[in-house]
């Protein structure tokens, strides 16, 4: 339930409140429609039901069908493979496409991709399910994007840092990695490109997910708040709410929003910010909801593994690039006229230090299109031409939402 505004826009703090469902309001118009209908025959709740334990044995069927023709493709691929080698997320990212173009309704896309992605997870992990490292501890946003990017059926391996997420996908003992790479209100996280320069793994997949804000704590009185632990980016996307609501409160930045939940469970008088899950995995009370200072606030992470895919027709790929003298006038000029020439849009760039010499920068293009598309492949050679490093990072599919 949206909050009420504040003076001055902001938003007000809000406790979590039962949503009210459609029901009542059903059924005062069921109740007109009775009065003005008369005559017009109603199935009874009990055929109704009927049907709907029909229509569920059908769904089940289709489901084992589905399955069992997705395990003799994984068959017919290697008979001794693992379920790594028989992921294909550009496969994935058509299937989800082509399910959100034939939604009708009464579901929400986002609904229907997330039932279509959990059928896909049950039957790619029939034989063993994959295994995903992501920066932990259990109940941060990231483990909601491995969820969302991969379905429930994978064993998730939390971890306490992006170091060692990145080391356990490059030992191989995690097939893929998730990791934050950009929030839309506080730019990007600068340990993950920088990991990059070091590492042989590559990008496989994005995930976008809208990010929800709770304040929690084990007291039920703002006023009881003595301070306040997070990330330092949950505490950065709250910073306006804190300055109005919780003005005097201490700011105590911790390694994760997890952690901030942990520690306002253990600690007297310390709330903690994070996301909603995280106040049941630890028993808090939702002091305050939806408390970030922007409406669409979404952070980005990168799906990271050893290989590249095929093309999925909507795609993104992400280059590490850099000129002989970065410091040089039109340096950047030259490394990008090529993507210009053959009208390739470029959607992000960062610049980062190259480790190679003082003032010496690399740069991180990402651009609308697979790498092995003629046009995209065309340009790419132009660049690599000009460039002193270039390397594809990855050329995976886009989020679908």
């Amino acid at each position: 339930m949206a909050g009420r505004k504040a003076a001055g826009g902001r938003k007000a703090p809000k406790a979590r409140q039962a949503v009210r469902g459609p029901q009542a309001g059903a059924g005062a118009r069921t109740g007109a429609g009775a009065r003005g209908g008369a005559g017009v025959h109603k199935p009874s709740l009990e055929a109704m039901r009927e049907r709907i334990d029909q229509v569920d044995a059908r769904i089940h069927a289709l489901i084992s069908e589905r399955a069992s023709l997705a395990q003799q493709v994984g068959i017919s691929k290697h008979a001794d493979g693992h379920t790594v080698d028989f992921y294909r997320p550009e496969r994935e990212a058509q299937v989800l496409r082509r399910a959100v173009e034939r939604n009708k309704g009464p579901l929400r896309d986002e609904e229907v991709l997330r039932l279509f992605r959990e059928i896909m997870s049950a039957c790619l992990a029939q034989q063993e399910p994959l295994k995903i490292a992501f920066l932990g501890p259990e109940g941060t946003f990231t483990q909601a994007a491995v969820l969302k990017h991969f379905g429930h059926s994978v064993r998730a391996l939390a971890l306490p840092s992006i170091d060692d997420v990145f080391h356990e996908v490059e030992a191989g003992s995690a097939d893929f990695g998730v990791v934050p790479i950009e929030n839309s209100s506080e730019g990007t996280v600068n340990y993950t490109l920088d990991r990059f320069l070091g590492s042989p793994l590559l990008i496989c997949g994005e995930v976008e997910l809208r990010i929800h804000h709770f304040l929690m704590g084990r007291m039920t009185d703002l006023h009881r708040i003595k301070r306040v632990c997070s990330h330092p980016q949950a505490l950065a996307q709250c910073r306006e709410w804190l300055r109005e609501y919780l003005p005097k409160v201490e700011l105590v930045p911790v390694a994760s929003n997890a952690e901030g939940a942990r520690r306002a469970r253990d600690e007297k008088d310390s709330a903690a910010i994070a996301g909603d899950t995280a106040a049941e995995v630890y028993g808090l009370n939702v002091l305050a909801a939806e408390i970030e200072d922007r409406p669409d606030n979404t952070t980005r992470f990168l799906v990271i593994g050893r290989k590249l895919f095929a093309p999925s027709g909507v795609d993104r790929t992400t280059l590490i690039v850099s000129g002989g003298h970065t410091d040089a006038p039109g340096a950047l000029y030259r490394l990008l006229e090529p993507l210009a020439k053959h009208r390739i849009n470029v959607t992000r760039i960062e610049s980062r230090p190259s480790g190679r010499g003082k003032w010496d920068y690399v740069f991180f293009l990402d651009i609308e299109g697979h790498a092995q598309e003629p046009r995209i492949a065309k340009a790419l050679a132009s660049l690599k031409k000009r460039a002193s490093l270039f390397r594809v990072l990855g050329a995976y599919p886009r989020a679908i939402l």
